[in-house]
């Protein structure tokens, strides 16, 4: 861990991602709870689900190849100052009380367009930073400060909504964007490409248009997953663990409001159990992947996942709800740990960008199916009914993680840029 910390350049990294995820979760805690407000229906929050997803249905097939060619770091700054630039248009709105679903909606959509490219860049940039065989540590750190911003948020969100409306939890999650980019500056210099390797001669590439480049390098990660079984398995894992993860901003404000009558402190207390149980996760992450090995503890975390989802849907109480949310936030954060680790020991530098992105497509189509189809379970049928459906994805996940395969290792690469 020392020697994580040790790394000037991954303390800002994770000092940007701990400030960036504090203004990004209030700012879907506090967007959903405005949504369910104003519409009293499960339905709309499936449709705020369903458009995060449809940037990224339209991005991810082409964004893997920019990633793995360009500078990651710069990549982040330009999305965390567009993003900045969207919500404050909206955050203006807000305060002069003219916000309307339909512009929530339409903020959400944009936003999730670069929520979508920055995880894949912020992972392969965290691989390209971090010293041989430390995956496991930088990851850990990573989740803290992802978990510990989503922490502090959830709870803040509950009890600050009715204190500083919707614009003002906006306007925090701008400042948290500005100081997130000044970060991100701070962690190099110039311009820093991921070496390639030596397998075309310099004369074939300048033969070859930008387009024939861009299909070339396209392919090369669809090869990739081809050949390594193993990578696949973890990808469908992957997917079907973040399709049943974001699904759950359908239900959980629902719990609060209509099974414990407890408004948006209910919530923000539920997010808090999530939060807190992945912050501390961090503490034994490291050391239950080290006994158990990478893909057993995501199996497990998985399994943990499904039956926790179940147990807090049928909690008579809010306080053993919250202790279910809880055992998920901190089985999340182990499962998380564990994926991200894998990944970065079997898929090349060169390829991380390629390779997650098709990860993400495969998580983000599964998310729109699972919203739609939770929030018209949850309104028509019976909350418990979603619940169940999430945890029957989260068991699917269990399965994928535990399917016998031989785990490769990471190909050497050659230098070349």
């Amino acid at each position: 861990m020392r020697q994580i910390l040790g790394q000037r350049p991954l303390r800002f990294v994770f000092a940007a991602n701990v400030i960036s995820m504090l203004g990004s979760g209030m700012n879907s805690a506090a967007v959903a709870w405005y949504i369910l407000e104003k519409t009293h229906s499960e339905m709309a929050l499936g449709t705020f689900a369903v458009l995060q997803s449809v940037p990224a249905m339209l991005m991810l097939p082409f964004t893997g190849v920019i990633i793995d060619r360009e500078d990651r770091r710069i990549l982040v700054m330009w999305l965390d100052a567009v993003r900045a630039v969207i919500i404050i248009t909206v955050a203006i709105l807000a305060f002069r009380h003219r916000v309307q679903v339909w512009e929530l909606y339409l903020m959400n959509t944009l936003v999730a367009a670069g929520f979508w490219m920055f995880w894949p860049t912020i992972t392969a940039l965290i691989q390209e930073l971090t010293p041989e065989g430390q995956f496991v540590q930088s990851n850990t750190f990573l989740l803290a400060g992802v978990q510990g911003g989503w922490l502090i948020a959830g709870s803040l969100v509950g009890f600050m909504y009715n204190h500083i409306g919707l614009g003002g939890v906006l306007l925090i999650d701008v400042s948290t964007y500005v100081v997130s980019f000044l970060c991100y500056f701070a962690v190099r210099k110039g311009r820093h490409a991921v070496l390639r390797p030596r397998e075309l001669r310099a004369d074939l590439l300048a033969a070859e248009t930008q387009f024939q480049r861009f299909w070339r390098e396209m392919r090369e990660g669809l090869h990739f997953l081809r050949d390594h079984r193993a990578v696949i398995l973890l990808g469908i894992s992957w997917a079907l663990f973040l399709g049943a993860m974001v699904t759950g901003v359908v239900v959980t404000p629902s719990l609060s409001e209509r099974t414990f009558h407890a408004g948006a402190v209910g919530y923000g207390w539920l997010n808090a159990g999530w939060g807190t149980g992945a912050f501390c996760s961090a503490l034994y992450a490291p050391a239950i992947i080290a006994l158990l090995g990478g893909r057993r503890s995501v199996a497990i975390s998985m399994a943990v996942l499904s039956a926790s989802v179940m147990f807090a849907a049928v909690s008579p109480w809010l306080p053993l709800a919250i202790s279910f949310y809880f055992i998920m936030g901190s089985a999340r954060g182990v499962g998380g740990v564990a994926m991200n680790t894998n990944l970065m020991e079997m898929v090349p530098q060169h390829l991380m960008g390629r390779v997650q992105n098709a990860f993400y497509f495969g998580g983000t189509f599964l998310q729109m199916m699972l919203a739609l189809a939770v929030g018209t379970v949850a309104q028509h049928v019976s909350l418990v009914a979603g619940f169940a459906i999430m945890a029957t994805v989260y068991g699917l996940s269990f399965v994928a993680a535990s399917w016998p395969v031989e785990v490769p290792a990471v190909e050497e690469v050659g230098a070349v840029k």
